[in-house]
């Protein structure tokens, strides 16, 4: 069995602040343990055995994740025989056939949990982004992710947002300045705490607001973006009126499904939702056996 810890993409899966190869040798390592084997596979599968297999969406959903999933499976088999006829941010119906393979047996069941918890966590994420974007289709509005991710999978889970048709969001703490309410109540108001922003040298300030009087100190203090929290339609749409154009404005605070329609229609420029990421459901996707070809049966070969 190849060593995870000493795989590299063959096709790398890039994305910014991600290290796709160490995250691959990383979760077969958990899986893995301390000996790096997998004990049942040692013992039933023969070591010449030959798996073919199809990973299939048993329900509707969007594909995402499907290049790592490939990625575990070449880690643990670089000679694997990998197609796949569906690309990520694809919606699929149920009974879609996402990829196939066929190699070393021992492997591709190894690396199985790991390719499928993966496509099955993106997926469900990009699916029930899609939905969001779908709710506000027409309304000129732009669905935005948050930083409410899984630690460790943020880059991961904004790629699946973005599969699903959302916009990211700022990354992290890094890329954008966001005073809220508790910066605020530090900093001794909405106004001192965005000139703090502005005089550090941030280029993007955004100011949490959910006030209407605190509009007009935030821009006067030089933010570049509100977010309206917490604000009801017909807040929303008074808000609006007062920014008048002069910055982007977002809707945030408690949005589902059953609402985001109608904080959308106020002419908001975005609606940022926490739940796409947060509480996404997991895809239902399978690995389902196709062939098995037993040319030997020497449990011994490594």
């Amino acid at each position: 069995m190849t060593d995870p810890a000493s795989f590299r993409l063959d096709r790398p899966f890039l994305l910014d602040r991600f290290d796709a190869d160490a995250f691959v040798a990383a979760v077969l390592a958990e899986d893995l343990g301390p000996e790096a084997r997998d004990v049942t596979a040692d013992a039933v599968i023969p070591a010449d055995a030959r798996f073919a297999g199809e990973m299939v969406a048993r329900h509707a959903t969007v594909a995402a994740g499907l290049p790592l999933a490939a990625a575990f499976f070449r880690a643990l088999d670089p000679a694997v025989t990998v197609e796949q006829p569906v690309a990520d941010g694809e919606a699929v119906a149920a009974g879609t056939v996402l990829m196939h393979v066929e190699g070393r047996a021992r492997a591709l069941l190894t690396a199985e949990r790991s390719a499928l918890n993966t496509v099955q966590h993106l997926s469900g994420v990009a699916a029930t982004t899609r939905l969001y974007v779908d709710a506000i289709r027409g309304t000129g509005a732009t669905l935005l992710d948050t930083r409410k991710t899984l630690p460790g999978l943020r880059a991961l889970e904004k790629y699946a947002t973005r599969m699903g048709g959302a916009t990211n969001h700022r990354h992290g703490l890094w890329d954008a300045a966001m005073v809220k309410d508790n910066h605020v109540a530090v900093a001794g108001g909405i106004g001192p705490a965005v000139a703090r922003a502005v005089a550090a040298g941030m280029d993007r300030v955004i100011a949490e607001v959910d006030r209407l009087d605190q509009i007009e100190p935030a821009l006067a203090a030089g933010a570049t973006h509100l977010l309206l929290d917490n604000m009801g339609p017909e807040m929303l749409v008074r808000a609006v009126a007062t920014v008048a154009g002069r910055v982007p404005t977002e809707a945030s605070g408690g949005v589902s499904l059953d609402t985001i329609r109608a904080l959308a229609e106020t002419g908001v420029t975005y609606v940022s939702v926490g739940r796409i990421t947060q509480s996404a459901p997991a895809a239902d996707i399978g690995l389902d056996f196709r062939g098995l070809d037993f040319r030997g049966s020497d449990f011994n070969e490594a």
